[in-house]
């Protein structure tokens, strides 16, 4: 029996307790599926540079060149605001060192939890296909210069056109599978970039994917639209900003993001694979044992999904997780008034 193995980065804030979460569901369903795993950990973000002065210690570096899996807490904090870099420096160079240039961040509206959201639609469910190491992000040159006396701020939104087709492959395939239209989102009516995008895009769907329907967005009519009728967004891709704004707007439609997971990829299912909850570390309630470990475990769940490719753990957890919250066991944060232990072990429970 081949033993799957994980790197786990518990992070700042409430990353441990929510990371502490998933790998309690990771030992459940290891015993009703049967595998066998191994589990490695390193330090990233704000606790490395409290141990190491380095958000992305070489120690870290190491590990993860030897891990397919990666499983992340959070990072962050303002404990760490005027340090020359910053903890989310760590996570930038994280996921350029693995080279996962997808990131998909699904959302829905959870059965049991439609009040919290602030839509009228209710039950819908999509997923947004964000670029995740190029763009302004990472970008050169960047950085401030003195002009007549005072601070000016500069950055730089680069793509290539490889970068783009690479990551819109990801977009039309998921579409492809789920029959429906690809969204993609830029803002062609003004950024050079943008056009490249939109022009990379239409020539891919229109040589590889012709049986894929493709519709062009403005991101800023995207945002509305997601908000009027998020049920067209089932699939969208888009560039690296962008999607961090949609993404984090995908949560509030649903309710929250201490619900959405995200998993960054460096190709189809069974390649590496970054895992995280969309989630800050959240400094006010760590400690506290009321955070929210939903993100976190599904995260854990699309890990076993995409990169160690067992479609049947992933499904397993999800439901158990559904079940729970369909139950009204849930956390302070969603109205109920179970601890991140306590939610942990309904979900457990559901496991068998």
């Amino acid at each position: 029996m081949e033993t799957r193995r994980l790197l786990v980065l518990p992070g700042d804030g409430i990353g441990p307790e929510v990371i502490g979460a998933a790998l309690a569901v990771l030992e459940a369903v290891s015993h009703r599926r049967g595998f066998a795993y191994t589990i490695d950990e390193g330090l990233l973000g704000g606790a490395a540079i409290d141990a190491t002065g380095d958000p992305y210690p070489p120690e870290t570096r190491r590990k993860v060149e030897q891990h397919q899996a990666v499983l992340l807490g959070a990072v962050g904090g303002p404990k760490w605001d005027d340090r020359p870099r910053r903890p989310e420096a760590g996570l930038l160079e994280l996921r350029q060192h693995m080279g996962v240039y997808a990131n998909l961040r699904p959302f829905e509206v959870w059965p049991g939890l439609e009040h919290l959201s602030p839509l009228r639609t209710q039950g819908f469910r999509g997923l947004i296909v964000r670029e995740l190491t190029g763009g302004i992000y990472f970008g050169t040159p960047r950085g401030r210069r003195e002009v007549d006396g005072e601070w000016e701020g500069f950055d730089t939104m680069r793509y290539r056109q490889s970068e783009i087709r690479r990551l819109a492959r990801v977009g039309f395939e998921w579409a492809r599978r789920q029959n429906t239209p690809l969204v993609s989102i830029d803002k062609a009516n003004v950024l050079e970039t943008s056009r490249v995008w939109r022009e990379t895009v239409t020539a891919l769907g229109r040589e590889e994917y012709p049986d894929v329907p493709l519709v062009h967005r403005y991101v800023d009519a995207a945002a509305m639209e997601m908000v009027l009728h998020p049920e067209r967004y089932a699939v969208a891709i888009t560039e690296n900003l962008f999607g961090d704004i949609l993404s984090d707007l995908a949560g509030g439609l649903v309710g929250s993001l201490g619900l959405l997971a995200s998993l960054s990829v460096s190709g189809e299912v069974g390649s590496r694979g970054l895992y995280e909850p969309v989630h800050g570390s959240a400094p006010d309630i760590a400690g506290k044992g009321i955070a929210n470990p939903v993100g976190a475990i599904l995260s854990l769940a699309w890990l076993m999904g995409w990169t160690w490719a067992d479609a049947e753990s992933q499904a397993l957890v999800t439901q158990a997780v559904a079940e729970t919250i369909r139950a009204g066991e849930l956390t302070p944060d969603l109205g109920g008034s179970l601890s991140t232990e306590a939610f942990t072990r309904r979900v457990i429970e559901r496991l068998g």
